[in-house]
């Protein structure tokens, strides 16, 4: 578990990152595949790469895509994405849907686990926060999932104006969780955003990107804590 070398080993909450850490997260191939299948146009390995390598040489260097302030607001990350797609030549019908695509969370299935991770940290006794570069409000997905009433806190970038790996996210969070950076686990899977945490004293715990919604994985975090490991696997979400 990487961290600054300074923190508590007793971890008053838990902060998880959304995509890619309890959701699965749509890899650019299958992103091309699935907005190519709602136009009704050919989606084959073939299709999706060719139009994935336009997309990638309109985006250019440093990417606008993964722009630091690419999430800081709704607004910005459609206009944004909007004037990739523009430079890549691409018509209204698909732009249409590959923006689609990347703000349905439908796409996004929580980890068979999820459920039971964090049930298990809440019966334990931590405070549960998410932080998420997100342009959208992921709220209404963890009430479907009835998982809404566990979380104690949402900061979502769009909402904030700032997104990760800026401090100023990290320092927001635990201002509303109202606990200590030492005493606050950082869960995610992008060292680069994650894994900043560490910078404003967090232990962090990365696992790597979910893209199988039935691989379990976050009773590492679970284990980390020192909560009970019987309370996760007697409660696994069902597929």
């Amino acid at each position: 578990m990487p961290s600054n070398g300074s923190h508590s080993p007793d971890i008053r909450a838990v902060v998880f990152d959304w995509r890619g850490t309890l959701v699965t997260e749509l890899s650019p191939t299958r992103w091309m595949q699935e907005a190519l299948r709602r136009v009704g146009r050919p989606q084959d390995d073939a299709a999706a790469l060719a139009l994935l390598q336009r997309i990638q040489a309109a985006d250019g260097h440093p990417s606008r895509l993964r722009s630091p302030q690419g999430n800081t607001s709704a607004a910005r990350h459609e206009e944004t994405y909007r004037a990739v797609f523009a430079d890549a030549g691409l018509d209204t019908e698909l732009s249409d849907e590959l923006f689609a695509v990347d703000s349905d969370p439908t796409y996004n299935h929580f980890a068979a686990d999820a459920a039971a991770t964090l049930t298990a940290l809440a019966e334990y006794g931590c405070k549960i926060g998410i932080l998420s570069n997100i342009h959208f409000d992921i709220r209404p997905c963890f009430a479907e999932a009835q998982l809404f009433d566990l979380i104690d806190t949402f900061v979502l970038s769009s909402e904030r104006g700032i997104q990760k790996p800026d401090p100023a996210i990290f320092r927001a969070t635990l201002d509303e969780l109202g606990t200590h950076a030492t005493e606050t686990l950082m869960v995610g899977d992008r060292p680069s955003r994650d894994g900043m945490a560490v910078e404003v004293g967090m232990p962090t715990l990365l696992v790597p990107s979910l893209t199988d919604p039935q691989r379990c994985q976050l009773h590492v975090v679970v284990n980390a804590i020192g909560a009970s490991r019987t309370t996760v696997a007697s409660r696994r979400m069902p597929p």
